[in-house]
């Protein structure tokens, strides 16, 4: 299988089935495609579009078929590696999980924009702005101690469903950037946070994010260079 991904530091979307596929030990090729810009005549679009018709990241291709779009990926991974139990076991889990990563997927929307994931930055000065400034970015926050303390009161934890699924490789992205901009959080919700980050597949993706070293200003909107 290859996994077509953008650049490690930015792409929270890529991010989520690589940290998959690792911490499940499934093999795969990774192709990375660096983000020039996303004008339909940059070199990151015209890669993109002969691998996927929607000529964005992440893209999944195995042999002949090609699967676009992180939920679409990691569901068929759960199906094509059952042995790796992707999703929980249970089916009223199953569900929850499912539910919370659809949340995520379509959701958050405040915090995606305010706080766009760079893992090599530490923005808390960013941070303490955007917290005082901006109330859906507090909402956001909140809605995730709410919906993450119910999952791992249920559980038991020490991740989300207890053990690795599916819903922590979706919500990885999510914690480098509560880290990043240094956003308050409860003691129990900054533990689960650590946890996800100490991953070995979270870890790894976040090690090379910090070697990787290309500053793209673009991405940027709190920093003029490195």
């Amino acid at each position: 299988m290859k996994l077509y991904i953008g650049n490690k530091n930015y792409s929270s979307w890529s991010m989520r089935p690589w940290v998959l596929l690792t911490q499940a030990d499934i093999p795969f090729e990774e192709i990375m495609v660096r983000f020039d810009a996303f004008t339909p005549d940059s070199q990151f679009k015209a890669a993109l579009k002969a691998v996927s018709p929607t000529g964005k990241v992440p893209v999944l291709v195995d042999d002949d078929l090609v699967v676009w779009d992180t939920l679409a990926i990691a569901e068929y991974l759960a199906e094509r590696f059952p042995e790796c139990e992707l999703w929980p076991h249970d089916q009223a889990d199953r569900a929850r999980a499912r539910s919370t990563c659809a949340e995520m997927h379509s959701g958050f929307t405040a915090l995606r924009g305010a706080c766009p994931m760079n893992i090599e930055a530490h923005l808390p000065e960013a941070g303490a702005l955007i917290w005082r400034d901006n109330p859906g970015v507090r909402a956001d926050v909140n809605r995730l101690v709410a919906l993450w303390r119910e999952s791992l009161e249920k559980s038991g934890g020490p991740l989300l469903f207890g053990n690795f699924s599916v819903a922590d490789a979706y919500f990885a992205p999510v914690c480098t950037r509560l880290l990043t901009y240094a956003l308050p959080l409860p003691e129990d919700i900054a533990a689960y946070v650590h946890r996800v980050c100490g991953l070995s597949g979270v870890k790894a993706w976040m090690d090379q994010a910090r070697a990787e070293q290309d500053f793209l200003d673009f991405e940027e909107p709190y920093r003029l260079h490195r």
